[in-house]
């Protein structure tokens, strides 16, 4: 889990390292 918080910007954020892990793990 990330441990920033950011209120918008959390979902980008999210988004994109959901993304980056993924591309990682795989």
């Amino acid at each position: 889990k990330e441990e920033i918080v950011i209120p918008a910007s959390k979902a980008p954020v999210f988004k994109a390292g959901k993304a980056l892990k993924d591309a990682v793990q795989k």
